[in-house]
């Protein structure tokens, strides 16, 4: 972490949100971080650390004092070198917004829309041969399955080695959003040589004519982005429609089949089915944290910060304040206006990807909502413990047919 500072006007907080037990169910901490102030200064990290809605909200949407370009994890790229080029989640105006203005052109309504038929062709594909296998991993079957094909097929790059790549390259990528400890130094292994893969298919050449990565480098022909800007742009593509897509479905799946009556709901009314997608997005977060650096001295919510210190902000812990969600934000309710939780963050930087995620989700939750009459557990769930992403390494599953 950066140097240790001291802010008295911060309460301190000694416990560690990336211990194994805080990761596998970070809410009662998340309670008493919200509870102590505005913000807690975690001793065993030296930083400041936001937890409250408004505190987050508010942040996120005033990227000129706290800004990314200096790295969205705990490192500060002002002053030591990165792992890899910085890309779109590392930057500022204006490099940020040459870059998202090129990210926004390929995903936008109309292409998103495009790419219904073929998620909904894959859904009719993969869906009915799980439903008749009955038991099934929620995460590797489905949650893991249907991404890699739809969404790696709609960027254009090559099926193979899809499943043993990009789930490790993501994994990694996201690891330093995160402490530079042990478990990150694990995820790191496991991701060696992801990145140089993932680099090579979003080369020019290894990309489907008419893809969504072929429409980036037809940007950088035209000169809307340089030539070494297109492959970590569709590498950010890929991640902004397949890590979260991953997260969300695996944890959409979890929560319905461990509260029936909300499933019985949407089958009732399947418009519900895109209220579901927001409530899933708020009440787990896939992305539970990362980092803003101040750009100059700062006062915030009464609390004095120096210029380029590093701050954190949980978005997993916002997206539960009863202040903003009511006294029942810890119960999953489909019903509920979720449309202003802050999964996908707000301001500038909010994630260009989303609508493509939400489209996954959607496809995925029509499909069960027309043929599966029950989502049933079928063992214990393993948590997927990383430091940033918060889903399930596996999930038993037992699809009931209508």
């Amino acid at each position: 972490m950066a140097e240790v500072l001291e802010y008295t006007a911060a309460a301190a907080c000694r416990e560690d949100p990336y211990s194994d037990a805080n990761l596998a169910d970070p809410y009662p901490l998340f309670d008493r971080m919200r509870a102590a102030g505005p913000a807690v200064y975690l001793e065993k990290y030296g930083v400041l650390a936001f937890t409250r809605y408004a505190e987050c909200r508010d942040i996120l949407a005033d990227p000129a004092t706290f800004i990314s370009g200096a790295g969205v994890g705990p490192r500060n790229l002002h002053r030591e070198p990165s792992w890899k080029p910085q890309g779109i989640l590392d930057s500022d105006p204006p490099v940020h917004t040459r870059l998202r203005k090129a990210m926004a052109s390929v995903i936008s309504p109309k292409g998103v829309r495009a790419l219904r038929a073929g998620f909904e062709a894959y859904a009719a594909e993969l869906l009915p041969e799980l439903l008749a296998r009955g038991t099934i991993d929620g995460v590797k079957d489905l949650a893991e399955a249907f991404p890699l094909r739809v969404f790696g097929d709609a960027v254009g790059i090559p099926r193979e080695g899809r499943a043993e790549n990009l789930i490790s390259q993501g994994a990694m990528s996201f690891s330093y959003f995160g402490p530079e400890d042990e478990r990150q130094r694990r995820f790191v292994e496991r991701g060696a040589g992801t990145f140089e893969w993932v680099m090579d298919r979003t080369a020019r050449d290894n990309l489907a004519p008419g893809g969504l990565g072929a429409r980036l480098w037809e940007l950088a022909d035209a000169g809307g982005i340089g030539a070494d800007e297109a492959p970590l742009l569709v590498r950010a593509l890929l991640s902004a429609g397949l890590d979260t897509t991953v997260i969300g479905i695996g944890n959409a799946l979890r929560l319905l089949a461990w509260h029936p009556e909300e499933w019985a709901r949407i089958r009732g009314n399947p418009r519900l089915a895109k209220f579901a997608i927001d409530e899933v997005l708020r009440f787990e977060s896939p992305f539970q944290s990362f980092f803003r650096t101040t750009a100059a001295d700062t006062v915030f919510r009464g609390i004095s910060i120096p210029g380029g210190t590093k701050i954190l902000l949980f978005l997993g812990a916002a997206n539960r304040d009863p202040a903003q969600f009511g006294p029942d934000a810890d119960r999953f309710r489909v019903e509920r206006d979720a449309s202003g939780m802050i999964a996908f963050g707000t301001g500038i930087h909010r994630c260009v990807g989303q609508p493509v995620t939400r489209l996954e989700m959607e496809v995925v939750l029509d499909w069960l909502c027309a043929h599966v009459e029950r989502l049933e557990p079928a063992g214990e769930p393993v948590p997927y413990l990383h430091s940033t992403l918060k889903g399930w390494e596996s999930l038993p599953l037992r699809l009931v047919p209508a």
